[in-house]
């Protein structure tokens, strides 16, 4: 018995150092192509590569889902003739994002939002001059002064607030016909993350948080590239009449938690919502605003922190 644990044991360092290992060696590689220009230019002739027009990636339509062929070699064609020679289409990524697989979803997010942001910065704003890109993108020079620009995210708070047995959803004029989500907003300068949680919560509907938690993170491209914050926050029970800013949302309301379970339970809420079946619809699973309100669903005694 002894013999078998210590075997065990000894397995489960080993695939602990070899994953570690590997994630290692990727990391760094990953690192050299980004700063050594003669590397990346050696890896981009074996590389496979997604094609954009003016930040829409090349798409095919599979069914119920879109698919993001890779290419080896680059073509130096007109749009139409890209379109027809890979029998693909340049879809908006705010269209498709939700029916591509996480993998190509995330990758072409991070493309799109790395050319959006070269589109962005190409004169320097301290002389007035062309900035100059690197082989892979990861960062713009100043030839005149030196400085360097590397891309950059803007911190955004995503929060689920509830009040022990209910969760608070809102939405936007902006959003799809139907849709809530969770409360969202731009962290301010000189703000700490729970400062802003309680600030936007206050701001947009009137209520003073009592506890809170992080959850977890995600990169969103639109409509700039911003890192999605996670949190769960609580009010007091007898804390919760809304005091809703119209300026900033177009409605909010408390919903049960077997409200919420249902519409999470359909295929398509979207759709149901249209025909009457459901009377609201949530973001889609990929989002992280999807993730937070069926962590809630899912895991009732979860109790956040102090505030």
């Amino acid at each position: 018995m002894s013999l078998y644990c210590g075997t065990a044991c000894r397995r489960k360092i080993f695939w602990c150092y070899r994953l570690l290992s590997t994630y290692v060696t990727k990391t760094r590689y990953l690192c050299e192509l980004k700063e050594d220009d003669d590397a990346c230019k050696k890896a981009q002739q074996t590389g496979a590569f997604y094609l954009f027009h003016n930040l829409a990636p090349l798409l095919q339509k599979s069914e119920h889902q879109y698919l993001a062929p890779q290419h080896s070699l680059l073509a130096s064609l007109q749009k139409a003739e890209i379109e027809t020679a890979l029998q693909g289409s340049f879809i908006k990524l705010t269209k498709a994002l939700f029916e591509l697989n996480v993998k190509d979803a995330s990758l072409l997010s991070t493309a799109q939002a790395l050319l959006r942001w070269h589109d962005a910065h190409q004169f320097c704003s301290r002389s007035g001059q062309p900035t100059k890109k690197n082989v892979s993108g990861s960062k713009r020079v100043c030839p005149s002064n030196n400085i360097i620009y590397y891309p950059q995210v803007a911190p955004v708070v995503i929060t689920l607030v509830s009040d022990g047995t209910r969760c608070l959803l809102v939405r936007q004029s902006s959003f799809p016909k139907g849709m809530y989500s969770a409360l969202a907003g731009f962290c301010d300068i000189g703000e700490s993350l729970e400062e802003t949680v309680r600030r936007e919560i206050a701001e947009e509907v009137g209520l003073e948080v009592d506890r809170l938690h992080y959850s977890a993170s995600q990169h969103w491209p639109f409509p700039n590239s911003t890192l999605m914050i996670a949190c769960h926050a609580t009010v007091k029970p007898g804390q919760t009449e809304l005091q809703v800013n119209l300026r900033e949302l177009e409605a909010a309301a408390w919903f049960s938690r077997d409200e919420v379970a249902t519409v999470l339970r359909r295929n398509n809420p979207s759709n149901q919502q249209q025909s009457g079946a459901v009377p609201f619809w949530l973001p889609p699973k990929l989002a992280i605003a999807h993730q937070l309100i069926k962590e809630w669903v899912e895991k009732p005694t979860c109790s956040p922190l102090p505030a």
